[in-house]
């Protein structure tokens, strides 16, 4: 290739500086192969990303409806952290079959959960979704909504979670789990309000069968809600309870947390479907279990805060040995303490 360029007083300068022409050459070549790199790892991550799509696809976590009474059901998540490998299916949810329509327990964490909760009731029955109760609008609760709302569904909820939906922690949560649980959670992902938002206690009487539906909150959230079948003596205790796993403390107050369940000890209650976990045919064993759980970190922490010792070094001296053996121990228990810890500093001044 021949390349020629003169100045302005017409010399050649091929021929004056042939090394200058040497080094546009090597320039031209090199961004000409800067931008097929460019391309080619566009196209690799391209490829990467469908083939990622492909394989989540094709594994789906199990979802097995398990029946409590010829009309109560319920789907068990599984017990791990939320990932696209298992769809964020790691809470439960719950659906009651009446006369008059399903009255579902909270959404599940992804619309393609959602939807396929939705494929099994079809398999029970084909009467309308009539009332989706929330208990409370953590993401691994509520990612499933908009499958229920387009199905028709009235969105019953907490007042207090308003103040979180439209909030920019919310917005920043959601964009962050179309990150770490994409394909599952997408662009197409939204967050939606309930159509009736609950102030107090509140009884609801569909096809027969009736609702109590009571806030316990502020507890693991402000909006806390348990709903309470008094004919069959079942309870939807939503994140007050959780089985065969550590809780997810986050934000909570534990205080009153602590004494919500001792109010729920007070039900009279045959089986609890706890936000995480497997059903409970011992309702007070389990819910104490939650509260010792709570009250411990309260104790071990409290004390700490007291007297001022950093917490790395409290955490290292408490004995976590009747915890340590329960699923995901190690990826919450620290958390859960760290956040106790500065709760009961707050709760001290």
């Amino acid at each position: 290739m021949l390349v020629r360029f003169e100045n302005t007083q017409g010399v050649d300068l091929y021929k004056r500086k042939p090394h200058r022409c040497l080094i546009f050459l090597l320039l031209w070549l090199g961004s000409i192969g800067s931008i097929a790199q460019a391309q080619l790892k566009a196209q690799s991550h391209a490829k990467v990303q469908a083939q990622v799509t492909a394989e989540a696809a094709n594994i789906k976590p199990l979802m097995q409806v398990k029946k409590i009474d010829p009309q109560v059901f319920y789907v068990q998540g599984v017990s791990e952290m939320g990932s696209s490998a298992n769809q964020n299916f790691i809470s439960n949810a719950g659906f009651v079959v009446t006369p008059a329509g399903v009255v579902v327990v909270d959404a599940l964490g992804s619309p393609e959960l959602a939807r396929r909760l939705l494929a099994e009731i079809r398999k029970i029955t084909k009467k309308r979704i009539h009332t989706v109760v929330l208990t409370h609008y953590h993401a691994d609760h509520i990612y499933g909504l908009q499958v229920f709302k387009e199905a028709g569904a009235r969105i019953v909820a907490h007042t207090a979670a308003r103040e979180y939906l439209f909030s920019d922690t919310a917005k920043l949560r959601l964009e962050v789990s179309r990150q770490e649980l994409w394909p599952w959670i997408d662009e197409k992902t939204r967050l939606v309000p309930a159509d009736v938002w609950l102030t107090g206690p509140q009884s609801l009487h569909i096809g027969g069968i009736q609702f109590d539906i009571a806030p316990v909150g502020p507890s693991h959230t402000a909006e806390d809600l348990v709903v309470y079948l008094p004919q069959k003596k079942v309870l939807f205790a939503g994140d007050l309870v959780f089985r065969n796993r550590i809780p997810y403390v986050g934000q909570a107050d534990s205080k009153h947390w602590i004494e919500a369940l001792q109010n729920l000890l007070t039900f009279d209650t045959q089986w609890v479907i706890p936000g995480h976990g497997p059903i409970s045919n011992d309702p007070k064993g389990d819910m104490t279990l939650t509260r010792d759980y709570l009250i411990y970190l309260r104790e071990s922490m409290g004390r700490a805060a007291n007297e001022m010792e950093p917490f790395d070094s409290a955490y290292a001296k408490t004995d976590w040995t009747k915890f340590e053996k329960m699923p995901l121990f190690k990826p919450a228990n620290r958390m859960n303490a760290y956040n106790t810890y500065l709760l009961m500093e707050q709760e001290s001044k």
